[in-house]
């Protein structure tokens, strides 16, 4: 069996790892969670990052920076993992829920302006798939209405929006080092801060409510108890698996492009006036090669073709279902029908793609897609 996700381990997180260990201070913020921050800033601009145990742990700090009550409303796509609203539901927001774009599953921003009222206090995003939102739009929405936007950038480490990285763009960028993203820690998360005023506050927040980090840069005598927070910062152990993947980043990406890109170049023949579409990156993104996905023209036809390649020892899955018709939220939910959000949980297939999938295999992919395709 193919298997859909396979962790990539170039050899150095071990010997990282083991000296983490000997650095007698494996907890949060050791050598390697430094080694992290700065390639991260100095990478992609960010003017505060700081390591997180996850990307919804990143999304929780998002929240309680931007100081979300009981009764606020948070606009967000229904099409995406629960973490990127739960966050924020946490804090007592009333989750309002957008519909995706008719051709990709990325929020449409004519969606966010109609659903703006006196109560929004933020708006989430997701890059799905690593491929930029519409962010001008986005953006001039949000700063025609003096509301801070939340880039849920999981997917989307190394993509870019019009050559700015993604994450770097709104008020907080969330990143997910999860083992199945393109660089992985198994676990583990980072929280992008692009506007300073929020820099202080974040640090506190993290080391569990305490002006912790103030007291070991010398800028007070003893720390305490400031503000609320949690315990967000993540072992050094982790981070030192992390930095060995960031030192391999541009390997990795270059093989993960060239595995998307053989999918595409073959799929887009099989599957040319089949129906089944192939995934789209807008002019004004960058593909970071996080997933390849088709989209099927009804859920009977994606539920027989992932059975098929099951059949044929290759592991393809479904993604998202919409989260405004979600056991939890669909009483909750305002009731506006989101055909597209909808349409992507019914169709969208994601296929096998991580850096040691071999051309054979990709190929071996492209046949049984091929042939499922001329057996209807």
């Amino acid at each position: 069996m193919i298997p859909f996700n396979k962790p990539y381990l170039h050899g150095k997180e071990l010997v990282y790892i083991a000296q983490a260990v000997t650095t007698g201070k494996i907890s949060g913020d050791g050598v390697f969670t430094k080694k992290c921050h700065d390639f991260f800033e100095q990478r992609y601009g960010f003017k505060k990052v700081l390591m997180t145990t996850s990307c919804t742990d990143a999304l929780e700090m998002a929240a309680i920076l931007l100081d979300i009550q009981i009764g606020d409303e948070v606009i967000a796509p229904s099409y995406t993992f629960v973490s990127t609203v739960n966050a924020f539901a946490l804090r007592g927001a009333k989750i309002v829920f957008a519909d995706s774009l008719p051709d990709h599953p990325n929020i449409d921003p004519v969606n966010i302006a109609r659903l703006i009222t006196s109560k929004t206090k933020a708006i989430v995003v997701v890059h799905y798939a690593g491929v930029a939102c519409d962010m001008d739009t986005i953006m001039a929405i949000a700063n025609q209405n003096n509301i801070p936007v939340v880039e849920d950038a999981a997917q989307a480490i190394d993509s870019y929006y019009k050559g700015k990285p993604l994450g770097s763009i709104g008020t907080f960028g969330t990143f997910s080092f999860h083992e199945t993203k393109n660089i992985i820690s198994g676990e583990g998360g980072l929280l992008a801060i692009n506007d300073e005023k929020y820099i202080h506050r974040a640090e506190i927040i993290r080391e569990k409510g305490t002006n912790r980090s103030s007291f070991f840069r010398g800028e007070v005598a003893k720390y305490g108890w400031v503000d609320i927070g949690s315990s967000f910062l993540p072992s050094d152990i982790i981070a030192a698996y992390l930095f060995a993947q960031l030192e391999n980043i541009d390997k990795i990406q270059t093989r993960r492009n060239a595995i998307w890109q053989r999918y595409y170049d073959k799929l887009s023949i099989v599957l040319a006036n089949t129906g089944i579409e192939l995934p789209i990156v807008a002019d004004y993104s960058t593909n970071n090669a996080h997933m390849f996905y088709l989209v099927c023209e009804n859920l009977e036809q994606r539920t027989a073709l992932i059975q098929h390649l099951k059949d044929n020892c290759v592991h393809a899955v479904f993604h998202y279902l919409s989260l405004h018709s979600s056991e939890f939220y669909q009483d909750k939910h305002a009731g506006d029908a989101l055909p597209k959000s909808d349409h992507f949980t019914d169709t969208l297939v994601r296929l096998p793609l991580f850096y040691e999938l071999t051309d054979e295999q990709v190929d071996h992919i492209c046949l049984q897609i091929k042939q499922f395709v001329e057996s209807k």
